[in-house]
């Protein structure tokens, strides 16, 4: 190991600073739309009430 070697983790404001750097692989991402699963939910339940109302009656 080199003799002017320093430990980042010695100097608590570097290490701060660290912490505290906004990093772009750390930032949440978008979290995606709900559109679709509502979509497809209300087409089911539509689904279901015309194969409900068909048995009934027919």
């Amino acid at each position: 190991m080199a003799e002017n070697y320093t430990d980042p983790s010695g100097n608590t404001a570097q290490f701060r600073a660290f912490v505290d750097s906004p990093d772009s692989a750390a930032t949440p991402a978008e979290a995606p739309s709900r559109l679709p699963l509502m979509v497809g939910i209300g087409v089911a339940a539509v689904v279901v009430v015309a194969l409900i109302a068909w048995l009934a009656l027919g």
